[in-house]
C-alpha cells in the first residue's frame, strides 16, 4: 500500500491535509478536526506509522481521487537547511572547473584526478550546511518565476528530509528515529549572484531563496515506506533532455550525519526541511544551458515523487 502525507486543494478550496492511499485521498480533517495541517501532525508523530496506516486500513474520513486535487506544498517548514557540495560527482565536476580556469592548459586527465581528489578529501570533513526561506516553498506542479537580478537560473533537484522529531545535539545512531520521511525538493539557484563583486564570500541567499525557487513535494512519503534510500534515483530533465541521473548512493554524507551535525548547532523543529544535495549534471556542465522562460522542469525521486514545472518570466 502507497502511502504519502500532503496538502492538497479541490477546485480552488482552502488547502486541507490529505493521506495518499494508492490513488485515493483520505481527507484528514475529518479525523484530526478542521484546523489539521501536515505540520501540526508531524508535531504529535510519535515515530512510527500506526496511525497512519490505521487510518489507511479503514479509510476513516472522506476518500477522494488523487486525480481531482491539486497538491500544494506538502508542509509549510519553518526551517530549511540545506546542504551544500554533497555529491561526490558533482563536488568533483565543481573542481574541475575551477582548477581548468586556473591551470587552462593542464591536461584533461590529470585535472580530473586532482578534482576527484578534493572530493574524496571532503568526505571526511564536515559537511557544509546553509539556510533556505520557506517563502520561497511552491508545489510540485507549480510555476518557477525565473527573478531578477541575475540570468544564469540552474536546477539542483534534491532529497529533501521531513523532520518528524526535533531536538538539539542528536547522536548519529539516533538520527533516523527523527526522520518522518522524505519529499523531493529542486534548489533553483541564480548562479551568477553567487558571487558578490568587491566581497570575498559567497551570497546564497542572493542566490536562492526568491519566491518559488524551491518547488517541494508533491507528498511526503514516511522513511519507513523507502527502506534504505540510498537506493533512490534521483533525475531531472529539461524539455525532455536528462540532465541529472545519479544514485544517491553517490553521497558524501550521509543523512544520519546530516542530521546530527546539523542538529549541533541549530534547534531543529517538527516539519522543518533538509535538503541533503544535488547531484551532477547542473547547468554548469551542460555548457552553461541556463533556465529560460518556457522551459519545463521534470524531476523524480522514484518512490518518493515526481515534479512538473513551467518556467516563466517575471510579471512586468
Amino acid at each position: 500500500m502507497a502511502l504519502g502525507l500532503g496538502t492538497f486543494t479541490s477546485n480552488g478550496s482552502e488547502p486541507f491535509p490529505g493521506l495518499v492511499v494508492d490513488d485515493q485521498v483520505v481527507d484528514l480533517r475529518t479525523s484530526f478536526g478542521d484546523d489539521a495541517t501536515t505540520l501540526s501532525l508531524l508535531e504529535s508523530w510519535n515515530g512510527d506509522l500506526g496511525g497512519l496506516e490505521s487510518l489507511a486500513a479503514r479509510g476513516a474520513g472522506r476518500s477522494i481521487p488523487l486525480s481531482t486535487l491539486s497538491a500544494k506544498a506538502p508542509i509549510t517548514a519553518r526551517q530549511i537547511l540545506c546542504a551544500g557540495a554533497n555529491y561526490t560527482r558533482h563536488v568533483s565536476q565543481m573542481a574541475f572547473a575551477a582548477l581548468k580556469r586556473e591551470a587552462p592548459s593542464m591536461a584533461d586527465e590529470e585535472l580530473r584526478e586532482q578534482a576527484l581528489q578534493i572530493a574524496e578529501e571532503l568526505k571526511d570533513g564536515q559537511p557544509f550546511i546553509f539556510a533556505g526561506l520557506p517563502s520561497a516553498v511552491t508545489g510540485a506542479n507549480d510555476d518557477v518565476v525565473l527573478w531578477g537580478p541575475g540570468e544564469q537560473h540552474d536546477w539542483e533537484l534534491e532529497l529533501a528530509v521531513v523532520i518528524g522529531r526535533g531536538g538539539r545535539h542528536i547522536p548519529r545512531e539516533r538520527a533516523m528515529e527523527h526522520v518522518a520521511g522524505y519529499t523531493v525538493s529542486n534548489d533553483i539557484s541564480t548562479r551568477d549572484m553567487l558571487v558578490r563583486p568587491g566581497f570575498p564570500m559567497s551570497d546564497l541567499l542572493m542566490t536562492k531563496s526568491r519566491p518559488t525557487f524551491f518547488p517541494t513535494g508533491p507528498y511526503i512519503v514516511p522513511r519507513q515506506k523507502i527502506g534504505d534510500y540510498h537506493d533512490l534515483r534521483i533525475k531531472l530533465s529539461v524539455n525532455g533532455e536528462v540532465m541529472q541521473d545519479e544514485s544517491v548512493q553517490d553521497l558524501m554524507h550521509d543523512i544520519d550525519k546530516l542530521v546530527a551535525y546539523a542538529s549541533s548547532s541549530f534547534e531543529l523543529l517538527p516539519g522543518d526541511l533538509l535538503l541533503t544535495g544535488s547531484p551532477a549534471g547542473n547547468a554548469g556542465h551542460h555548457g552553461n544551458r541556463w533556465l529560460r522562460p518556457g522551459d519545463v522542469i521534470e524531476g523524480v525521486i522514484e518512490g518518493v515523487g515526481a515534479q512538473r514545472n513551467l518556467c516563466v518570466a517575471p510579471p512586468e
